[in-house]
C-alpha cells in the first residue's frame, strides 16, 4: 500500500455548535482552527472543514451496493475492526440512528468488509468501513 496523504474535505452544516457536539463529542474528532463561520476537525489524520449554512438541506438520494440502498453522496474512513466496533458502539450509545445498520458486506469475497451508514445532524451521510486486513481494501 502506498503512503497515505491526508485529504481535505469541506462541506456545509446547519449549526456549528451542533456539528461540534457530533464530530467532537460523538465521533471523538479533535477540533482545530475555527471562526464564527467554519470549524476544522482532525478526522483520524484528515482535515474536515465544516462551513456554516443555516437552513441547509441535503438531497436524499441513494445508490445500490451489494443489493442495498446507500445514501449518496457520503464519505467516511476505513478502520481496523477493533476501531470500527468501538465506533459502532459509541454511535449507538449516543442515540444516533443508522441509515444502514452495522453489518458485513461481501462476506467470503475479496474485500470483505463491515460497514455502517448514519447521518450527521445536518443530514450529511457518513460511511465507516471496517476491514480485518487493511491491505484488502482494493482487493478484486
Amino acid at each position: 500500500m502506498n503512503a497515505l496523504y491526508p485529504f481535505h474535505l469541506a462541506f456545509f452544516v446547519r449549526d456549528l455548535d451542533e456539528a461540534r457536539g457530533f464530530y467532537g463529542g460523538v465521533l471523538g474528532f479533535t477540533e482545530g482552527r475555527s471562526t464564527e463561520r467554519w470549524v476544522d476537525f482532525d478526522c483520524l489524520g484528515h482535515q474536515l472543514s465544516l462551513h456554516l449554512k443555516p437552513g441547509m438541506q441535503v438531497s436524499a438520494q441513494a445508490g445500490q451496493v451489494d443489493g442495498e440502498a446507500v445514501p449518496m453522496p457520503h464519505f467516511g474512513i476505513v478502520l481496523d475492526m477493533p476501531k470500527w466496533h468501538g465506533l459502532a458502539k459509541s454511535v449507538r450509545a449516543a442515540g444516533v440512528s443508522f441509515v444502514v445498520e452495522p453489518h458485513v458486506r461481501f462476506a467470503g469475497q475479496p474485500g470483505e468488509q463491515s460497514t455502517m451508514f448514519f447521518l450527521d445532524p445536518s443530514g450529511n451521510a457518513l460511511e465507516f468501513k471496517g476491514l480485518a486486513a487493511l491491505n484488502q481494501l482494493f482487493a478484486r
